[in-house]
Order: C-alpha cells, then structure tokens, then sequence
C-alpha cells in the first residue's frame, strides 16, 4: 500500500523507483535545516567577502566565524542524517529479506 504524507521516518522510496533516494529532500524534510545552515553560510560569506572590500576588518572576521560555523553545522546535518538514512535501508532490507545477504 503506497501511502503519502509525512514519511520521515522512512525517507527510502521503496514502492515508485529503481533508485531508493530520487526524491529523497522532497519526501523527507529531515534535512530543511541543514539547507539553512548552508544558505546562512552563503550570506555571511558574502557579506565577509563585502566587508573586506570596505576594509571594516571586524565585520569580515566576524562575516568569517559565522560562515565557518555555519557550514560546519550544516556538514554536521547533513552527514548525520546520511548516516539515518543508510541505517533505515540496512533495516528495511534486513526485515524484507530474512537477513540473509
């Protein structure tokens, strides 16, 4: 039975594709705030970039510290949730197979 909707704790496509993670960001919001934390990135980025530019030495460092921090968290997400995601394969195949490989 297909079933729609909030399916976040299952973000493999099983039923409708050959490839398991096509659709993977839309199905599955668990990674909406590491796409945050990278925009976040992107902006203070730039804005480290401008600040520069007009020689105001503190913005910038403080543009950087931000950016830095930002892209680290959203890697962090990122990362953290591949690692969800690959657990929850392993245990749909292990319970769809008997365990045997």
């Amino acid at each position: 039975m297909l079933r729609m909707g909030d399916t976040s704790r299952d973000p493999v496509d099983h039923h409708r594709t050959t490839q398991p993670r096509a659709g993977e960001s839309m199905k599955s919001g668990a990674k909406t705030p590491a796409l945050f934390f990278m925009a976040a990135a992107v902006v203070a980025f730039v804005v480290c970039l401008a600040s520069f530019a007009e020689r105001a030495v503190g913005v910038g460092i403080g543009a950087t510290v931000v950016a830095l921090l930002a892209t680290g968290a959203g890697f962090a997400w990122l990362g953290m949730e591949s690692r969800r995601i690959r657990q929850v394969e392993r245990d749909v195949e292990t319970t769809h197979h008997g365990g045997t490989d």
